[in-house]
């Protein structure tokens, strides 16, 4: 059992795009906002505690030569007006080692700090360094005499980072805050655009499914103020109008089928009126087809099928003539003996001689009537193919001699002489329409032009499978063959030599558009100018077999 994909619907697909893109862009934003506030608190503080050392050196180096430390710590206790400074030591070099020792210190209340901080001197010269608690940042900083610069000792200063965290903690909550609203904010609108976009492809879909489910083809979408989903309700409509068309041209077809049914009823209750009824019928149709088509190609088609009808409508006449005929004789026959009868004076022998008759009259009328059944048949099977671009399953060399059928009546007069070899049992599935047409243009064009002068010639057709899904036909013959000249423009539109004779030199183009296109397969032609031609043709079909 296959696995069933996950589906998704446009609404959540469309809130979760939204959200996550959303989300994912006010981390980054709220991410760098934080950063860059951190880096901004931090430098500020460093700074103010850089200029705090300097201010505490500069102060402190009018004291190290001849004031005592208890003078010096007098100033430093004016360090408690910065709320900031927690503590503060004042380094004085010796002059023999030339090494720090604590001389001064100053300690906020309730932070108090022992020395020990020699050894870091050099570490946190104007490098301020916070302390991994982060409960302050420390640094240190030279004094020097400002007239002989030369280093008098060092600075050691401790300032509280509380004002800071409580900053960065604010900057946190802040973007914290403003990303949720911002989240929120994002939210309802998507909320509201997934309504703006979801809703009328909602109702699409729902308009679609009641359209399916009801088959009404007359209904039409509504449209919409988003262009992308307004040009789907435009094409959504052009296919109901076309779907709309062709349920009234199926319903026209199948009434005019139902017509056509009734006819033939008629014409097996009223004989040979109704089958001359339905021939001019049949030739009236036609005639309204060759009106109907407009372009050139189908022009060609639809000549074809018109010199097919006068043939056919011909050899129809012959067997319903005879038809007629012996069932007037019967008629005469039936009236004599119902004479006699009703006079009494009907005998055995004349009995006898009237169904004598009748029997061979109505074996003339069988025989007359089948065979003009069996032409309007194959012809009314060739006429649907012509004008059909359906595919159907049947009998390959059974619709080759169908063709052969129609063509019968502008074939009989000439000698030429026509070779069938295909399987009889092979059955395909394709079109059988463009297989006809091209079938009849081959023939009519070696009777045309290949066999002109000729008094008997030879055609061979030929149709075997070459793969399980391709069939190929070899079409031959020993006609005068084609010049080069022509051969290279063979399936150009326009190309004949009967040029102001009747030709309209589109036979040849017809065929290679309709094995090419209707067809999907290809052509190819091999001739010599007095050798005859070949024409091997081959295309797809499907659901080819044959009977063992």
């Amino acid at each position: 059992m296959a696995d069933k994909a996950v589906k998704f619907s446009i609404r959540s697909l469309f809130l979760w795009v939204v959200m996550s893109i959303t989300a994912f862009s006010l981390a980054v934003l709220s991410g760098l906002a934080i950063y860059t506030h951190i880096d901004t608190y931090r430098t500020e503080l460093e700074n103010n505690a850089v200029t705090l050392a300097k201010l505490v050196a500069k102060s402190s180096a009018t004291y190290l030569y001849d004031a005592t430390p208890e003078r010096i710590e007098g100033a430093l206790k004016n360090l408690s007006a910065a709320n900031h400074a927690l503590n503060a030591h004042v380094y004085k070099l010796k002059e023999a080692a030339n090494t720090p020792e604590i001389f001064a210190s100053y300690n906020k209340e309730g932070q108090l700090l022992l020395g020990g901080k020699e050894n870091q001197l050099n570490s946190l010269f104007m490098s301020p360094s916070m302390a991994e608690t982060g409960q302050y940042l420390e640094l240190s900083t030279k004094v020097f005499d400002e007239e002989t610069n030369i280093q008098l000792g060092w600075v050691y200063l401790r300032v509280s980072s509380e004002d800071f965290n409580k900053q960065v903690s604010k900057s946190i909550w802040l973007n914290v805050a403003v990303a949720l609203v911002l989240l929120m904010l994002s939210f309802y609108s998507a909320v509201r655009m997934q309504r703006v976009v979801a809703d009328p492809v909602e109702e699409i879909a729902n308009f679609l499914q009641r359209t399916s489910r009801q088959r009404d083809y007359s209904a039409r979408a509504g449209g919409s103020t988003i262009q992308e989903l307004d040009i789907l309700a435009d094409a959504l409509n052009v296919m109901l109008l076309r779907m709309q068309e062709y349920v009234q041209k199926q319903r026209q077809a199948e009434e005019q089928h139902r017509k056509l049914n009734a006819s033939l009823e008629d014409m097996v209750n009223h004989r040979t009126t109704a089958l001359k009824d339905a021939n001019q019928e049949l030739i009236q149709t036609l005639e309204k087809l060759h009106q109907f088509q407009r372009q050139i190609v189908q022009n060609e088609k639809m000549a074809s099928l018109g010199d097919m009808v006068a043939g056919v409508a011909h050899e129809v006449n012959t067997p319903i003539g005879l038809g007629v005929t012996a069932s007037t004789m019967m008629l005469d026959r039936l009236a004599v003996i119902q004479k006699d009868f009703e006079n009494k004076t009907l005998k055995a022998s004349s009995m006898k001689r009237f169904l004598d008759e009748s029997s061979e009259n109505l074996n003339i009328i069988y025989r007359n009537l089948n065979r003009a059944a069996e032409l309007i048949s194959s012809f009314k099977q060739v006429a649907v193919d012509q004008s059909s671009e359906s595919s159907r399953s049947f009998c390959v060399a059974q619709l080759v001699n169908e063709i052969l059928l129609s063509l019968q009546p502008r074939l009989k007069k000439l000698k030429h002489n026509i070779n069938v070899d295909c399987d009889p049992t092979l059955n395909v599935e394709t079109k059988a329409g463009p297989i006809n047409q091209i079938l009849i243009n081959l023939i009519m064009n070696s009777v045309i032009h290949g066999f002109e002068n000729v008094e008997q010639g030879t055609i061979n057709i030929s149709a075997e499978m070459v793969s399980s899904n391709k069939l190929k036909l070899v079409y031959t013959d020993n006609g005068k063959g084609i010049s080069p000249e022509i051969r290279k423009r063979i399936f150009d539109p326009f190309v004949t030599t009967k040029r102001g004779q009747g030709g309209s030199g589109l036979g040849m183009h017809l065929v290679y558009n309709l094995v090419t296109q209707a067809l999907n397969g290809s052509i190819s032609i091999a001739s010599e100018e007095g050798n005859g031609v070949e024409f091997v043709i081959i295309f797809p079909v499907a659901n080819a077999k044959t009977s063992d």
